[in-house]
């Protein structure tokens, strides 16, 4: 089955360089800490430049317990990044890769303009439900929530 690909795009009134440095600079710190879903955030390889992996692993009980991510690029100036998810205990048989391509654009209010192309490939012919791809997008973007809220609720951080 060919990838099925997803754009969306949202505004927030955190300025890009702080979503961009809660989401995904100091995400192995912060997600922790402000997600009870996640247990930790570890580098399998590299040092957070490209190439690298990380894990995110989950607490017991969740719906999954880890999903792995390579990052392929970060423009920290710019707020860019593309990272792919290349393993997950929740893929088995139906996934072979997720692909995110991030960007945040300053807002015309301070904030910022949240755009992000997701790139679903399943593995060989395997046709993906409307259920599986909806529960998936919905809880990349809870996490987007959480870090927005808790980034409002402290000005301070990362400014």
């Amino acid at each position: 089955m060919p990838a099925i690909i997803f754009n969306d795009e949202f505004v927030c009134p955190v300025t890009p360089h702080r979503l961009f440095h809660g989401l995904f600079v100091d995400a192995h710190n912060l997600m922790p800490k402000i997600m009870p879903v996640v247990k930790s955030i570890d580098f399998v390889s590299g040092d957070g430049g490209p190439g690298s992996v990380q894990q995110v692993n989950f607490v017991d009980g969740y719906q999954m317990k880890y999903v792995k991510n390579r990052l392929d690029f970060k423009d920290k100036e710019n707020c860019v990044i593309n990272y792919t998810a290349i393993e997950s205990d929740s893929f088995g048989d139906r996934i072979d890769y997720i692909i995110s391509e991030v960007k945040f654009d300053a807002a015309s209010d301070g904030g910022s303009k949240c755009t992000i192309k997701t790139t679903v490939c399943p593995k060989g012919d395997v046709v993906l439900d409307d259920e599986t791809l909806k529960a998936g997008k919905q809880g990349h973007m809870e996490q987007y929530k959480v870090v927005i809220a808790h980034l409002i609720q402290n000005p301070h951080l990362y400014a």
